[in-house]
């Protein structure tokens, strides 16, 4: 242990206040005060102790290495259940690094120590880890099984956190069985025990994060919300070197991003993977991943590039991210290519294959690959039936992205009957989930429709909206082609009007009379009266007010 002087002396009073430290779970303090002693005064607890403390402040790997010499001298001293338990610390810490074979080792040994040994709460972490492995394997009621053995051993030897964990497991093996609104419901009684501060500080954020998982794999954004600013909120309460402050706020950081507050979310990410590159890579790559998505839909095309390949050097695929940032480059070749071998590939989440196939419908008929995206659309469609038959519900993430993918693919087939109603149904479902970006996307699509359809009104109406969207998200290329677009739609005659008839209106509703018009227009007060007929019949309208009004809201009085 570095920053000892070898052979000091430990004063009782300075081990009294390092494991006072402990006690309190003063981690920093803890971790310095415990660094200050004599090795060989300190006992397989103090070193447990000094375990967490490094993990709790960020040095995981320093954690593993005092967690094999408090497991040495448990293991020295006879003691079985702390040996177990131990072993089996040391084996989830590998298996979280990736480091299977080691991983493996370790849970042999704590199942060895443990296996011998009356009922007790360590054997718990042993029971959770086989309810895990059977869930992997599709054993389900194996795994639940498991999951409420771990809860009666729990509860017999008094573990509230290891009651909450159990509950937790049994949540997972209900959502991946199917059973997704029933796992979904025992999840957030897990989640209350955290919220209601029963559980210990390690398990809180242990469940916390387990469960911020589990919501956004099923696609549930608003529990994911919810649970989310909990999670940030007992991170604040707790002392600064809270080892789970960015585990929890990489999933704030994707709600963020969905609902549009990108400020907000691009200064977490940036926290986010301060926090987590020293010892999680894989949860900091996501975090700049979602920091390319941001600055690629406000127009910031090196930050964007410069932050999916930060992406993608610690791990993450930066598609479809970096797909769509080709395409909006002029790249449609290469932005194919990357998706489609990204597609093509396994191993993604459902709410990540649900993106790369949103994506690939777009760069597809961009391409005029129609096959293709139809192809891409109707997985998206199974997928989200699928779902759907599984959580009870058809408005989540995965549904309105189907609906929208449907929709373009029929836009680009001219089948308006299909698109429109599928639009519609996309949109509605954006807007309840509070996801704006995507839903002022639809509204572009719902606007050429109505064009196509001859509602020139419906069209205005959603191009505004979108524009606005676009505008107070601070997606700048978005807004100005929907600004672009609205003013070439107002260029457009509406309901039919010829480049005369749109004079006379003008005129009318500048308050001129028919002579005055006449006489501005260099023709005949018959004339004006003929096309005044012809206006009033093309707007449905009977009087000059009603005329005037028309001409008003659709931007063709004079200003």
């Amino acid at each position: 242990m570095s920053g000892r002087t070898a052979g000091a002396t430990t004063t009782p009073d300075a081990l009294r206040r390092a494991r006072d430290a402990v006690a309190r779970e003063a981690w920093a303090d803890a971790y310095r005060l415990l660094h200050g002693l004599d090795p060989a005064d300190l006992t397989p607890d103090d070193w447990a102790a000094l375990g967490d403390a490094a993990w709790w402040t960020s040095r995981v790997e320093e954690s593993v290495a005092q967690r094999m010499r408090a497991y040495a001298g448990y293991v020295a001293a006879g003691a079985d259940r702390q040996a177990g338990f131990m072993a089996w610390l040391l084996f989830y810490e590998h298996h979280l690094a990736g480091r299977t074979a080691m991983a493996t080792r370790w849970l042999r040994r704590a199942r060895r120590h443990l296996r011998a040994e009356p009922e007790c709460a360590e054997q718990c972490f042993l029971v959770w880890t086989d309810t895990e492995q059977a869930q992997e394997r599709g054993a389900f009621d194996e795994a639940m099984a498991s999951a409420r053995r771990m809860a009666a051993i729990a509860r017999r030897c008094g573990s509230a956190d290891l009651y909450a964990m159990s509950v937790q497991a049994q949540a997972g093996v209900l959502v991946a069985r199917g059973r997704v609104a029933a796992g979904l419901d025992l999840l957030d009684e897990a989640m209350c025990s955290a919220v209601a501060g029963e559980l210990s500080a390690f398990f809180t954020g242990w469940i916390y994060c387990l469960g911020l998982q589990q919501c956004m794999a099923c696609a549930d954004l608003e529990r994911a919300a919810e649970w989310t600013e909990a999670a940030i909120r007992w991170c604040a309460s707790m002392p600064a070197e809270n080892n789970f402050r960015g585990l929890c706020r990489v999933h704030r950081v994707q709600v963020l991003e969905l609902r549009g507050r990108w400020p907000l979310a691009l200064t977490e990410a940036v926290r986010t993977c301060e926090e987590l590159l020293p010892h999680e890579r894989r949860l900091a790559a996501e975090a700049c991943y979602l920091t390319g998505e941001i600055r690629r839909r406000r127009g910031e095309t090196a930050a964007a590039e410069e932050a999916y390949e930060r992406a993608h050097e610690l791990g993450r695929d930066p598609q479809p991210g970096l797909a769509l940032l080709r395409l909006a480059q002029g790249r449609g070749e290469a932005s194919a290519a990357g998706l489609r071998l990204a597609v093509a590939g396994d191993g993604t989440g459902r709410v990540e294959r649900c993106r790369l196939l949103t994506a690939q419908v777009e760069v597809c008929l961009a391409l005029g690959r129609l096959d293709e995206a139809r192809a891409a659309a109707e997985e998206l469609d199974a997928l989200a039936l699928e779902w759907q038959l599984r959580c009870g519900s058809a408005a989540t993430l995965l549904h309105a992205s189907a609906a929208a993918a449907g929709a373009a693919v029929a836009f680009a087939e001219r089948d308006l009957d299909r698109a429109l109603p599928l639009l519609h149904r996309a949109l509605a479902v954006w807007l309840g989930l509070g996801v704006p970006y995507e839903a002022a996307q639809v509204r572009m699509l719902l606007a050429a429709a109505d064009r196509s359809a001859g509602d020139g009104e419906g069209a205005r109406m959603e191009l505004r909206a979108a524009r606005q969207a676009f505008e107070e998200l601070g997606a700048a290329p978005d807004a100005r082609r929907a600004a672009a677009l609205l003013a070439g739609l107002r260029e457009e005659p509406p309901s039919g009007l010829t480049e005369r008839e749109i004079q006379v209106l003008r005129l009318v509703a500048a308050g001129r009379t028919n002579r005055a018009i006449a006489a501005e227009l260099v023709i005949s007060e018959h004339t004006v009266d003929r096309h005044l007929s012809n206006i009033f019949a093309k707007l449905d309208v009977s009087s000059r007010a009603a005329a005037t009004a028309y001409a008003c809201t659709h931007g063709l009085a004079r200003q």
